[in-house]
């Protein structure tokens, strides 16, 4: 048996030019960021501040670089697709098609669990605890290793590149075509083992925040005062407690089929490949909504703040949010429709698909019905949040067409699907994270973004989303369907032009936030937050220094209505008396730094290629070295960081002082308005 398993030189992709091009890149940036990071000295800095950190706010982030690096990845992908498809026409194109099948393969699983994912977890790390008024998540060492874990996944997929081939079965690795009989390469143990590992972090991560939200709250904070940020977080982190652990079995099942000779999905062998479906759908259409939730979670927080007024029907809002997280269990059967299930149990689902629709629509008119009467604000968060009202509205009219069986036996398969699922995808998460990038981007780094800039970026976006996918809806409707690596009908080449002109406009929106990124950090003098409250914001994230302290909150908040951080202001405001008294300072105790979850994603990584690649000397190295990891962690014997008291004291009376100062001006101009 070869030392290196099934890994020879010829797992190199040396005949594939665009291939090797890709991997040649990836690795010059990796290598010069390596090297400028030793050059410079930051390595230090990077694995006492960041790399180890436990610090929720500090994870948050890091899980939102990770997304950002990997849009950029997925985006390149959605290139290289619309720009085949542009000259495909009577014609090979660019792209053999099993490149073509692995890079729309490797698009829809980078985006799905390493950019949408990665970024609302993101979100959620950096502001739940604060929102809750608390000083970090429940499980602060867990939360590390499920950042690593996350970005252990994404690494493998990336390796593809490099060494062997990924997945040629599309964004799910659907049986048979994902038996070894008819995918004997790496590429499906690729997709596997990178989500087998990922959704473990991933799982860890939703039931660290369910029990950080339903246990660790400021004091007064009961369930009908939590933000609507937190309600929408907690739905999602259930469904991700009932979800990821049906994609693990159902990927694991798959696995033994592959590695063992097992026969859970083979027809031919007394297994069921729609078993697979089912399992695979009932998690995956839960996917849908553990990503849109935190989405309108993000809407909820901005259009209030932007509105200057308290979120309409908030109670409704908690309910229609519960709803949906209770209903998406009853919908999964939709996603194949025409597989033969029977008219009656077709209705059944058909029917619960539509029913989701009212809680959502609840929420559009309760985000409509905050702005009307409200002094609003343009600002980019805001236009991401309109921007999405009016394309969501139209992406779930589709989705309702979608759910009628009858039509969908018509539509199924087709262009038509696909843009109805970009539609929510994009337009519902994407701008959804986009917003909250752009509303929190002053808490996490103390100065505001480049406005001018973040509003080309949204309509860039916006109008580059609509004429990508605008034509998708046409072409679905024409008889187009998904994954054409070629095609010979002559009416479509003008849609799919029409549709690269599109994801162009599009790429110039991603080049805009780079430049507003790089203009705003040059700039960031001039655009400090000095109040901690650049918006004039409503809930207790805004309460703190922008960026936050380590321990978050001097003194745990007391919470007495739904919005305590604006009631605090205008109750200052109100009596004049701006600067409260100054609390009694005490100590705290603060989680230490640990490299458990950065260790454990290298010995993750070991392990994952090792079996990809059949090196079983090399899993027993990678299984040993995690199983001491957590021999390690578990007989630690660790004194906790204390914070001292004055040291407590020091930083919060200056974002006292900052505070009071803000205040004072907002009171003076009230005073005019009312003269």
């Amino acid at each position: 048996m070869h030392i290196l398993g099934k890994l020879t030189w010829d797992a190199v992709p040396f005949d594939q030019p665009v291939a090797m091009v890709g991997a040649a890149v990836v690795i010059i940036v990796v290598v010069g960021v390596a090297a400028l990071v030793l050059a410079k000295g930051y390595l230090p800095y990077l694995w006492r501040e960041w790399i180890t950190s436990v610090d929720h706010k500090r994870i948050g982030i890091m899980y939102c670089i990770l997304a950002l690096l990997m849009l950029a990845r997925a985006f390149i992908d959605a290139l290289m697709m619309r720009a085949q498809q542009a000259v495909a026409f009577h014609a090979p194109g660019y792209l053999p098609p099993e490149h073509f099948d692995q890079i729309f393969s490797a698009h829809g699983t980078l985006m799905i669990f390493f950019v949408a994912m990665p970024f609302v977890i993101g979100l959620m790390n950096f502001a739940v605890p604060l929102q809750l008024g608390v000083r970090d998540v429940a499980f602060p060492t867990l939360n590390s290793v499920s950042f690593w874990l996350t970005a252990t996944g994404a690494l493998l997929v990336n390796l593809s590149l490099v060494a062997g081939e990924f997945s040629r079965t599309g964004w799910l690795p659907y049986p048979p075509l994902s038996e070894l009989a008819y995918s004997p390469d790496v590429g499906v143990d690729y997709y596997c083992w990178a989500i087998e590992i990922s959704g473990i972090g991933t799982l860890i991560t939703g039931i660290n925040f369910v029990t950080t939200i339903l246990k660790t709250r400021a004091p007064g904070m009961h369930y009908t005062r939590m933000p609507m940020f937190c309600w929408t977080s907690l739905a999602s982190c259930l469904l991700i407690v009932a979800a990821f652990p049906i994609l693990t079995a159902t990927l694991a099942m798959l696995l033994l089929d592959r590695y063992a000779g097992f026969h859970f999905f083979t027809d031919t062998a007394g297994g069921n490949s729609m078993l697979f479906m089912n399992l695979i759908w009932a998690w995956g259409h839960l996917e849908v909504y553990i990503l849109i939730l935190p989405a309108f979670g993000v809407y909820s927080e901005v259009v209030s703040t932007f509105a200057a007024k308290p979120l309409f029907g908030y109670r409704s809002m908690v309910i229609a949010t519960m709803a949906i997280c209770l209903i998406s269990f009853m919908v999964w059967l939709h996603h194949f429709f025409t597989m033969g299930a029977g008219g009656d149990v077709n209705a059944a689902f058909g029917i619960a698909s539509m029913i989701i629709a009212i809680p959502t629509g609840v929420k559009i008119f309760n985000w409509m019905f905050t702005m009307y009467g409200g002094r609003v604000r343009f600002t980019s968060a805001m236009l991401w949040a309109i921007g999405f009202m009016v394309s969501f509205v139209i992406g779930g009219l589709t989705g309702v067409m979608l759910a009628m069986p009858t039509a969908d036996f018509e539509l199924h398969n087709s262009l038509f699907l696909v843009a109805h699922f970009h539609n929510v995808i994009i337009t519902g998460v994407i701008f959804g994270v986009f917003a909250g990038y752009s509303y929190w981007f002053p808490k996490a780094f103390g100065f505001v973004l480049d406005e001018t800039l973040g509003k080309w970026a949204f309509w860039l976006w916006f109008i580059g989303f609509w004429v990508a996918w605008g034509p998708g809806y046409a072409l679905g409707l024409e008889g187009m369907t998904r994954r054409l690596q070629r095609y010979d009908v002559a009416e479509w080449r003008p849609l799919l032009l029409l549709a690269a002109v599109g994801v162009l406009i599009m790429l110039a929106g991603i080049l805009v936030q780079l430049l507003q990124l790089a203009v705003s950090i040059r700039t960031r003098a001039q655009r400090r937050d000095l109040t901690g409250d650049p918006w004039n914001g409503r809930n207790l994230e805004w309460a703190v220094a922008s960026p936050p302290p380590h321990f978050n909150f001097a003194v745990l908040p007391q919470v007495n209505n739904q919005e305590p951080y604006w009631d605090m202001k205008q109750r200052a405001i109100d009596s004049g008396h701006l600067q409260t008294p100054e609390p009694h300072y005490e100590p705290i105790v603060m989680p230490r730094n640990s490299a458990t979850g950065f260790v454990c994603a290298v010995f993750a990584t070991v392990t994952g290629f090792a079996l990809i690649w059949h090196i079983w000397w090399l899993v027993l190295l990678g299984l040993a070295g995690a199983y001491a990891t957590f021999v390690v962690f578990a007989w630690r014997d660790v004194q906790e960081h204390i914070i001292p008291a004055d040291e407590v004291a020091r930083l919060d009376r200056a974002n006292r002082a900052a505070r009071s100062q803000a205040l004072s001006r907002m009171r003076a101009d009230e005073l005019v308005v009312h003269e």
